[in-house]
C-alpha cells in the first residue's frame, strides 16, 4: 500500500540502442505490411486476436520480469490491482523492462474512484508511471473512472512530451472535446455498439487525428469495432484505417 507517499523514484536502465533500431525497423516493416494489406490495428486488448497489429496490454502482477512476451505490448501498474502487489517492486518491473523494445507503452495505469483504493493511494503510483513514461519516452494509455477532473490536473501539471491515451471511452462529447482540447488521444471499443450511449457520441464529436480502435476484454473482433466507428465517421473502413495507421505513426514513431 502507498499511504500517500510518492515515489520520486529514478529507475536508470541502459537501453540497448541496437536493439531499439532493430525493434523500430520490425515495426516499420509490420506497418508498412499493413498499409498494403489494409489490416487493423488494436491499440489495446488482454489477448492475441491475430487480426494485424495488436498492443496487448499486461499488467505487473501478470509477468516476471524477465518473462518472455512475444508481439508488441504495454505494462503498466492497474489501479486495480495495487492493493495486491508491492508498489515498489511493481514499478521496478516496469523500469527493467523499458529497455524492450516491443513494451510499446506503459499502461495501462490511472485513476479510478470507483475502486476500494482511494485517489490518495492511486494518484502518487500514477504520477510515478506518468515519469517513467516520460523516462523512457513511451505513450501512456491511461484508465480512467469517474477521475476526469483529476486526470487533467494531472496533464496540466505534468506538462507530458509523451502521448496520453484514455482507453475504452465511453463519456459524453463535451467531456471528449474537453480531453481533445487538453491534447489527449482517445480510444473507443465495444461501448460503440450500445446505440443510445454516449460513446458514438463522442467518437462523432473528435478529429480523427486523435482517435485509436480497441478491442479490451471483450470478446467483440477488432473488425467490428472498425465497422461501427466507421459507420459514425462516414468513412469506409479502408480510409479509417489509413487514419489509425498515421495515428500510430505519429504517436509511437514520432513520424
Amino acid at each position: 500500500m502507498v499511504h500517500g507517499l510518492l515515489f520520486w523514484v529514478e529507475f536508470r536502465i541502459d537501453i540497448d540502442i541496437k536493439s531499439v533500431g532493430v525493434a523500430n525497423t520490425m515495426l516499420v516493416k509490420q506497418l508498412s505490411q499493413m498499409s498494403a494489406t489494409q489490416e487493423y490495428l488494436n491499440i489495446h486488448c488482454h489477448r492475441r486476436w491475430s487480426h494485424g497489429l495488436e498492443l496487448l496490454s499486461l499488467d505487473t502482477a501478470e509477468i516476471t520480469a524477465d518473462a518472455e512476451i512475444g508481439g508488441f505490448y504495454s505494462l503498466g501498474l492497474h489501479p486495480w490491482f495495487m492493493a495486491s502487489q508491492d508498489i515498489r517492486q511493481a514499478l521496478a518491473k516496469i523500469a527493467a523492462r523499458a529497455h524492450d523494445p516491443a513494451m510499446l507503452a506503459i499502461g495501462e495505469c490511472g485513476l479510478d474512484k470507483a475502486i476500494e483504493t482511494g485517489l490518495a493511494e492511486q494518484l502518487p503510483v500514477f504520477q510515478s508511471q506518468i515519469r517513467l513514461s516520460e523516462q523512457f519516452a513511451k505513450p501512456l494509455i491511461i484508465h480512467c473512472v469517474q477521475a476526469f477532473n483529476e486526470l487533467m490536473r494531472c496533464k496540466t501539471a505534468n506538462r507530458p512530451a509523451q502521448a496520453w491515451i484514455v482507453h475504452g471511452f465511453r463519456g459524453k462529447p463535451a467531456l471528449a472535446r474537453q480531453l481533445i482540447r487538453q491534447g489527449f488521444y482517445l480510444s473507443f471499443g465495444k461501448a460503440l455498439r450500445n446505440e443510445t450511449g454516449y460513446a458514438g457520441q463522442a467518437l462523432a464529436a473528435i478529429p480523427i487525428e486523435r482517435l485509436f480502435l480497441e478491442t479490451d476484454a471483450d470478446e467483440a473482433s477488432i473488425s467490428e469495432i472498425y465497422g461501427l466507428a466507421a459507420k459514425i465517421t462516414g468513412l469506409d473502413v479502408k480510409n479509417l484505417q489509413t487514419c489509425i495507421l498515421g495515428n500510430f505513426k505519429r504517436v509511437f514513431l514520432h513520424d
